[in-house]
């Protein structure tokens, strides 16, 4: 019996160094294969902030007139909101791109580190905060093109200010994410 055990565990060991070998490999590959994953990722979402930092930029100072002509002609009664946002050329509201930050967090978020996976969520709540400032100005606009008082103009200012806030408090967030 003895003699059937000690041959037993002589052919035994060998198999099981070899599965824990084989393990250890496939853990080190599939390791590697992450680490190859979110590194193509984040060369993505650094692109798309790239693109949407330089798109807010771009919108900053746009927004900026806007908010300027307004406390221009803020007491110029005979200026509709319409006339003011036609000199202002318009309202602009820059693009800020997250697809490749929304294809991981829908499937393999456990692999991105804690720090820049806040720094994410954080641009993502601002985008969508920004969104939802966006559609009040425009609903506002849209509902007080005619109006001339200077109440009305002072709330659009309020709008225009808010919006800019936000789109500088994104910015600071995509700067984090680009630096790092």
């Amino acid at each position: 019996m003895k003699k059937y055990l000690k041959q037993f565990i002589k052919d035994i060991i060998p198999i099981i160094a070899g599965m824990l070998i084989a393990l250890f490999i496939n853990n080190w590959n599939e390791n590697r294969k992450d680490a190859k994953y979110i590194d193509q990722i984040f060369a993505s979402i650094t692109k798309e902030f790239k693109e949407s930092n330089k798109n807010i930029s771009e919108t900053l100072p746009k927004q900026k007139m806007l908010l300027d002509t307004l406390n221009f002609y803020k007491n110029d009664e005979t200026l509709s909101i319409f006339d003011i946002v036609v000199k202002a050329k318009g309202i602009n509201v820059p693009i800020i791109r997250m697809n490749a930050w929304k294809a991981i967090s829908n499937s393999r978020i456990e692999l991105i580190d804690y720090q820049k996976l806040s720094l994410l969520a954080k641009i993502e709540e601002g985008k969508n905060i920004l969104r939802m400032k966006t559609q009040k100005i425009t609903d506002f606009t849209y509902s007080n093109l005619n109006d001339r008082s200077i109440g009305k103009k002072h709330i659009m200012s309020i709008l225009v200010s808010d919006i800019i806030n936000s789109e500088k408090s994104i910015q600071n967030e995509i700067k984090k994410i680009i630096n790092k």
